[in-house]
């Protein structure tokens, strides 16, 4: 499993699987493994925006820390070298666009 993302049009109700089914607008789970190796790279004392996704956990960033967590793409993007780190990485971008482009919206981070 891995690391799997959703975005969700409202705040998605976590506590409740089903109930959050109602916010989701699209999601994410083809790299999980490969995403979460990516993010186990970063620093863990919070430096940048997506140092602080709980790779074990659940995260969650609304519009406005995804377009922060979007500009640290291209520094991740160079620290990856095998094609399925480069297609987790480009997903998550992928992910993070559409959130920050959708007022409202939220990126959810599931991990295992």
């Amino acid at each position: 499993m891995g690391l799997e993302l959703e975005l969700h049009a409202a705040r998605p109700a976590r506590s409740n699987w089903k109930k959050s089914r109602a916010t989701l607008v699209r999601g994410s789970y083809d790299h999980g493994f490969a995403l979460e190796e990516v993010l186990s790279w970063l620093p863990s004392d919070g430096s940048t925006k997506l140092s602080l996704v709980d790779t074990w956990g659940d995260t969650v960033f609304n519009e406005q820390e995804a377009e922060v967590a979007l500009g640290e793409i291209p520094a991740l993007l160079g620290r990856c070298s095998a094609p399925k780190h480069i297609a987790a990485v480009r997903d998550l971008e992928e992910m993070l666009r559409a959130c920050s482009g959708l007022p409202g919206s939220y990126l959810w981070f599931m991990g295992d």
